[in-house]
C-alpha cells in the first residue's frame, strides 16, 4: 500500500494533491489497496528519503533536512517493515538517495561525510566492510549514489574508473546517462523516478525468510552447522 508524501516546505506542497490523485486513479482500477497518510505533524519526503533494501528487508530513512526521525515509527507501524534513521549532516545532501543508494547484493553506496556520527555507526553496524562502497569527494560531486539499480544494471550520471570497477566486480553492469543540468539543480538519476515495484510486502517476506533462517540455525539439529 503507497504512503502520500508529506513535504517540508510550501514550495511543495501543491505536489501532493497531484500524487494523491494519482494513487487515487490506481486505486480505482483495483491496482492498489489502502493509501496511508503521516500525521499533519510529521514529514517524510517520499522516496527520497525512504530507500528499500530488500536484501536486508527493511527500509533506510534519512533525516535532519527535508524528513523527520519521527517518521521511522509511523511507518513501520504502517507497513509492519524495520526502519532505520540515518541522519543527514551536510545540507548539500537534503534526502539521503543523494548520498545512499542499496544494491541488490547487498552492497551500499554512500558518502560518509554526508552522515551524522550515529548514522555512520548504524550503517556500519549494519553493513559488513565487503559490502559497504565509500565514495570519495570526486564521486561525490557527480552524486554518483543517486543511482537507479535494476537488477544487474546500474544507471547513474557518471562516475570514476575506480567506482566503476567496484561495480564490475560485483556483477553489475553500469550505464552513464549525462544529467549535467540536473545535477546543477542538486539531483540526479535517481531523483528523476518513481518507482511503483517496490513493495513493502517484498521486503517482509525476506525479513521471514531472515528470521526462518536464523532459527533454523538455532536448532540443536543444525549446531554443527554453524
Amino acid at each position: 500500500m503507497p504512503v502520500l508524501t508529506r513535504f517540508r516546505h510550501g514550495e511543495r506542497h501543491g505536489e501532493e494533491p497531484v500524487f494523491a490523485a494519482s494513487f487515487r486513479a490506481l486505486q480505482a482500477r483495483g491496482l492498489i489497496d489502502e493509501i496511508l497518510q503521516f500525521p499533519v505533524d510529521i514529514t517524510l519526503e517520499g522516496a527520497g528519503d525512504c530507500i528499500c533494501d530488500s536484501r536486508r528487508g527493511l527500509f533506510w530513512l534519512g533525516s535532519g533536512f527535508r524528513s523527520d526521525a519521527a517518521a521511522g515509527p509511523v511507518l513501520r507501524e504502517y507497513l509492519s517493515v524495520q526502519c532505520l534513521t540515518l541522519g543527514l549532516a551536510d545540507p548539500r545532501f537534503y534526502h539521503l538517495d543523494i548520498a545512499f543508494c542499496a544494491l541488490l547484493c547487498g552492497s551500499v553506496i554512500y558518502y560518509p561525510d554526508a552522515f551524522t556520527p550515529a548514522a555512520l555507526a548504524t550503517i556500519h553496524e549494519r553493513v559488513a566492510p565487503g559490502d559497504r562502497i565509500a565514495l570519495d569527494h570526486a564521486d561525490d560531486t557527480r552524486f554518483a549514489a543517486n543511482a537507479v539499480c535494476l537488477g544487474q544494471l546500474l544507471v547513474l550520471s557518471s562516475c570514476s574508473e575506480t567506482l566503476r570497477r567496484e561495480l564490475v566486480k560485483r556483477g553489475y553492469a553500469v550505464v552513464e546517462t549525462p544529467l549535467h543540468a540536473f545535477l546543477r539543480s542538486g539531483g540526479s538519476a535517481c531523483c528523476l523516478t518513481l518507482r511503483l515495484d517496490h513493495r513493502s510486502s517484498m521486503v517482509k517476506t525476506r525479513i521471514q525468510q531472515v528470521d526462518d533462517s536464523s532459527s533454523a540455525a538455532q536448532s540443536p539439529d543444525n549446531h554443527g552447522q554453524r
